[in-house]
């Protein structure tokens, strides 16, 4: 059962500044900062006990950004039951869950095509 969204990608030119923006003028929080590779971060903000959060995306990272809407992660209390009663329910996913060593994840559309994430 999905419980809540967990985050919702900005695609961002530049993350200092990004970060600076939405910390210092909007009044968000910083929920996580992990190195990402060289060319980027994961950041996460939002208000300070908000359970729903922007990640702050580095565009430079995505080099379809121009196609791309922000992303949706919904966080479930057990992803494989999720994923079998979704995809029973007719959910076209593009594949199985992926375990990652930062959490299980599974990506699916809706009726426009549009991807979504499950994670667990």
């Amino acid at each position: 059962m999905i419980k809540q969204i967990a985050t919702v990608a900005v695609y961002v030119k530049d993350q200092d500044k990004a970060l600076q923006f939405w910390t210092e003028q909007v009044g968000f929080t910083v929920h996580a900062d992990h190195p990402m590779g060289p060319n980027g971060r994961w950041i996460e903000v939002g208000p300070a006990n908000a359970e729903t959060k922007l990640v702050l995306y580095p565009q430079a990272m995505m080099p379809n950004r121009a196609e791309l809407k922000p992303s949706v992660v919904f966080v479930c209390d057990d992803i494989t039951a999720t994923y079998e009663r979704m995809k029973q329910n007719g959910v076209q996913f593009q594949g199985e869950p992926n375990k990652m060593p930062y959490g299980t994840f599974a990506i699916f559309k809706d009726l426009d095509g549009y991807e979504y994430v499950l994670k667990g």
